[in-house]
This record gives structure tokens, sequence and C-alpha cells, in this order.
């Protein structure tokens, strides 16, 4: 049986300072830039990870290899297991690009998950819907993506570090899911914090059982999203900050 994901209550933007509120903001109207010179050619961000790759299959990673900025040390990639989705975007940032003192978590001690420069952390993911729509956040236990595992505070230290800045495989897809992670800041990092809540509660009510490779235990915290919603309520309290 598995586990139900941890939902969130929505943050209560009115009290974020405005430097945040200017910050997302800015990536309200980038998203719109994005979304503006995509549909105006009739594509989507999913349709743009998607070309020339092929046939479609559950599980497969897209594009090919993954998307990776060297610069930000950014990675992110497209794919489908799920029920009442299209497919999601997995986004993570690698061990050189997160601030200097983070650590993975001691129970990383004596496990085979990625060290070193090979580390990453896994931020956040995307649902998409089938017309290439934002529709979820999501986060997930260890196991399903082979991430390294850090404390949720470090986790959203590293979120303003994800970037892609540059042109493969859709250089307006990549500034808007850089965007959209901005948008929706405060959200995941609540969806951080139920994350961590959830496996500490799962390993506590069984004990003998490892909670990072629970098959049980997949996704941890999840939240509906509204693009639109998220856009006009930030906007206006930028205006009458």
């Amino acid at each position: 049986m598995t586990a139900t994901p941890q939902a969130i209550s929505a943050p209560d933007l009115a009290q974020l300072d405005r430097a945040t509120l200017e910050m997302m903001a800015a990536a309200a109207d980038e998203i719109d830039e994005c979304t503006r010179v995509l549909k105006k050619a009739g594509l989507n961000p999913v349709g743009e990870v998607l070309k020339g790759q092929g046939k479609f299959v559950k599980m497969g990673h897209y594009p090919k290899g993954d998307v990776f900025d060297r610069e930000t040390q950014s990675q992110y990639y497209y794919h489908a297991h799920r029920e009442g989705e299209h497919g999601h975007f997995h986004c993570f940032l690698r061990a050189p690009g997160m601030p200097e003192d983070v650590a993975p978590v001691p129970e990383c001690e004596g496990r085979d998950w990625p060290a070193g420069d090979k580390a990453l952390a896994h931020l956040v993911a995307v649902s998409m819907d089938r017309y290439g729509s934002p529709i979820r956040l999501f986060t997930t236990n260890q196991w399903v993506t082979g991430e390294t595992w850090y404390r949720g505070t470090d986790v959203m230290r590293m979120l303003p570090r994800f970037a892609i800045d540059h042109a493969h495989p859709s250089w307006p897809t990549n500034r808007w899911l850089t965007a959209l992670l901005r948008l929706f800041r405060p959200q995941i990092e609540a969806l951080i914090v139920e994350r961590d809540k959830a496996l500490s509660a799962h390993q506590a009510e069984d004990p003998d059982t490892d909670a990072f490779t629970d098959r049980t235990l997949e996704t941890l915290s999840e939240t509906a999203l509204d693009v639109a919603e998220q856009q006009a309520a930030v906007r206006k309290l930028f205006k009458h900050s």
C-alpha cells in the first residue's frame, strides 16, 4: 500500500518581503513572455523537450541525457509514470552549485548514494497536463530519483541557484521552468518542509524499515498550482508593497 503524500496549506504571500515579491513578479513576467513566444508557434514546454526524441515511453528521460547547465550545475529531465498527468519535470542541483557549507544528512554514510561532485539534490517535480500546462508540484523520496539526501533547510537554500541559462533543448522552455520555480518558491519551500516531516513520521512509525528505500513511500508532499492565480496575487501585492 502506497502512503498518501502530505498536502500543504497555501502560503500567505502577504507576509513576503518586498525583495521576494519583486523576484516573484519578475518571474511572473518571464513566464508570460516564454508562454507568448511558444504559443505564437503553436508550441508548449513539454513539446519542446520531446521534439526529435522518438517515441515517448514510460520512465524514459527526455531529452535523452537530461538538460544540464554546467555554469549553475542545474539539471532537469521530463518523464512519465504517474496517474492523472501527462508527465513531470524533475529539477535538481548538483553539488558544485550548492552553498559551500551544506552536506548530506548523516544517514548518507555507508550508502551508495552519489557523492562528492556527483552528489545532487532533488528540488521539486512539476506535473504537466496533456496540453503542456503545469498542474501540480510535488517532492519525492530518495529512492525515486537516486539523489543524495540533504536537510530541507539546505535544499531551500539551493532553490535560488536553480537556473538553466542556455538554449538546449529550448531557450523559452528553460527560461519558463527557471521562472516557474521562482514564482512558486513559497509553495516549494512549504513542500520541502512537509517532505522532511513525512519522512520522519514514516520512520518513527516503522523503525525497522529504512524510510529512504521504502517503496510504499514515493511522493512525500504535493500541492496543486495555478499559474495565473499566483501571478495575479504576486503582482497585486508587489504593486502595493
